[in-house]
């Protein structure tokens, strides 16, 4: 069995999942005992971290060393310099969704991924593979954006996508995950081959995915204590507009986007809850 075949068991709750005019999707962490369920997300996410920072070669976990990789996981997110702006909250949370609900394969480890780039010049916040069938694979190229405002969190998202997609920039990117992709992947090779410097960018866009992911605070969650039809209406509201800014930008009409939306009562609430687990694997005597 691959390492891959083994996630976590699954939280968040997709409410919603559009494919006109092009995918967008909400997912949830739910309500218990009338409040927004902001522990039970911070543990999920930290369940995570061996999936999203560590190796393939380093995932053979068993109960003789289970700890010592969390720890190694903990320490490789604490110290980038992403987490001083907790953008690696987000960028585990998309990691989750695309590796639970629609069975993606890290090409590299992200924090491999950001060491590589040496963080001078912005990465994308995911590279993963998705196999449709036994013949074809989707690259996903993600983005995340952790904020407390939906409307400055798509904005920023819209300006980091279309930076990223300028030619010079996916050489680059190509020119990094090329040589991390693992021959153990199937279909390796011909991964290889759509990233090598020799294979246009067109090829790249004809295959590739570019999902965004926004996590931050909502109104909806806020006003509820439960999971009514009314908040899931609710969810669904903010998630249109959200996807209409998207739209507006131009985007979806050049590449291939998928938009997912996670709800949350407070970013800066779930981040204090991460940051204490966190902490917590990291602590030295």
């Amino acid at each position: 069995m691959n390492v891959y075949d083994s996630t976590p068991a699954r939280l968040l709750l997709q409410l919603h999942s559009e494919a006109s005019p092009w995918q967008h999707d909400s997912y949830c962490a739910g309500f218990e005992i009338s409040q927004w369920r902001c522990s039970a997300l911070a543990d999920h996410i930290i369940e995570w971290l061996p999936d999203y920072a560590l190796k393939e070669d380093e995932l053979n976990v068993n109960h003789g060393n289970i700890y010592v990789r969390l720890k190694e996981a903990a320490a490789r997110v604490y110290s980038t310099k992403a987490y001083e702006k907790r953008g690696e909250l987000g960028e585990i949370t998309l990691h989750a969704i695309c590796r639970d609900y629609f069975k993606t394969i890290p090409l590299a480890p992200r924090v491999f991924y950001k060491t590589a780039s040496n963080d001078v010049v912005k990465s994308f916040d995911m590279a993963h593979v998705r196999y449709v069938d036994d013949g074809t694979f989707e690259i996903w190229l993600g983005e995340s954006k952790f904020y407390k405002s939906g409307v400055a969190a798509i904005s920023a998202a819209i300006k980091s996508v279309k930076e990223h997609i300028d030619a010079g920039f996916l050489k680059r990117e190509k020119f990094l995950l090329g040589p991390q992709v693992a021959q153990s992947l199937p279909h390796a090779d011909k991964i290889r081959k759509l990233l090598a410097n020799q294979t246009s960018i067109d090829a790249l866009f004809q295959n590739a995915v570019f999902p965004v992911c926004i996590a931050c605070d909502s109104d909806a969650v806020n006003s509820h204590k439960s999971h009514t039809a009314e908040y899931v209406q609710g969810v669904y509201g903010e998630l249109t507009e959200l996807r209409e800014k998207l739209e507006q930008s131009g985007l979806p009409s050049k590449i291939k986007m998928h938009l997912i939306y996670v709800p949350l009562e407070s970013k800066d609430r779930i981040a204090k809850a991460f940051d204490k687990r966190l902490k917590g694997l990291t602590i030295e005597d």
